[in-house]
């Protein structure tokens, strides 16, 4: 079974339910509190995991009582936790949610051990990557180290995704190394430069990053469902239609659902609605990897 190796973060997410989302310099009283198991390279390993796929995870923790939360939390998720280790002079990744009453969120993230996560790291998963395998990363830890984890990857034959998230300006060169990159709308405007508004931007956009050098494309719209660029063609896949409770790791939960479904031998369009299917139970309840669904219950 091929694997799917997830390199990337591990957060404690803090999570505050408000009316709204503060205006800078404003003070609101929220609601509901809750502290969930985060980060986007956790969020996806989990749903790997969760999904059914082969996973192999490294990410760093703090050696602190969140740190030893987490990997007790791995554990409990049947996650190998070989590759996860512990810094003694980092804290542990937090990132600080607000989610207001459309389902909107806003974050600030302290990312603590995450950007220890370096070439060293990366070297003792590479012994464990096959031809055929599939590399996912996201941007919340050093680009360095995605660099150095791509193009390793790359030339052992394995498939690398990229989450570009949070967005930034990425090197040129790691685009030859993908072979597939997934952004959100904000992310591929800042690829781009390009505004996205309609479905021809949507696809102009798309077109744009494959001429920096990935063959394969996805732009994620949320409820709008997603733009692929598969080589030389494009098409949409329409979103499901649910009530959304909160959005935080939606992506997470597609990009993990994703490649899942590439790692079965699925075509590309049925990976995506299996990916569709399992963000939009995701975003049917609050918080990151508590929302991410088991393979039942998308079949």
């Amino acid at each position: 079974m091929k694997k799917i190796i997830v390199i990337g973060s591990s957060n404690i997410d803090m999570v505050v339910k408000t009316s709204h989302l503060p205006a800078p310099g404003e003070t609101i009283l929220g609601g509901e509190f809750l502290m969930n198991q985060g980060g986007k390279g956790a969020n996806q390993a989990v749903a790997v995991k969760r999904l059914g796929g082969n996973l192999v995870f490294l990410t760093k923790l703090g050696d602190d009582v969140l740190g030893h939360q987490s990997l007790e939390y791995f554990k409990k998720e049947k996650i190998n936790t070989q590759h996860i280790t512990l810094d003694k002079n980092s804290a542990s990744g937090v990132a600080l949610i607000s989610v207001d009453d459309h389902a909107e969120n806003s974050i600030v993230v302290a990312s603590g051990a995450n950007m220890q996560l370096n070439e060293q790291d990366v070297d003792h998963v590479v012994e464990e990557m096959c031809a055929g395998d599939i590399l996912l990363m996201q941007l919340e830890i050093p680009l360095q180290t995605v660099m150095y984890a791509a193009k390793k990857a790359f030339e052992k034959g394995v498939k690398v995704i990229l989450n570009p998230a949070p967005a930034c300006n990425l090197p040129k060169e790691l685009f030859k190394y993908l072979y597939m990159i997934t952004p959100n709308r904000i992310e591929s405007e800042m690829l781009t430069g390009l505004k996205i508004t309609t479905d021809a931007d949507a696809e102009e956009a798309a077109n744009k990053i494959c001429a920096m050098g990935v063959k394969n494309v996805i732009i994620t719209l949320g409820s709008k469902g997603c733009l692929i660029k598969e080589g030389s063609i494009s098409y949409r896949v329409d979103a499901f239609r649910v009530k959304p409770i909160d959005t935080t790791a939606a992506g997470d939960t597609f990009n993990g659902a994703l490649c899942v479904g590439l790692a079965e031998n699925m075509d590309l369009q049925n990976a995506v609605l299996m990916a569709s299917k399992a963000s939009s139970i995701a975003v049917t309840r609050m918080g990151a990897q508590s929302s991410i669904p088991y393979r039942e219950e998308i079949i």
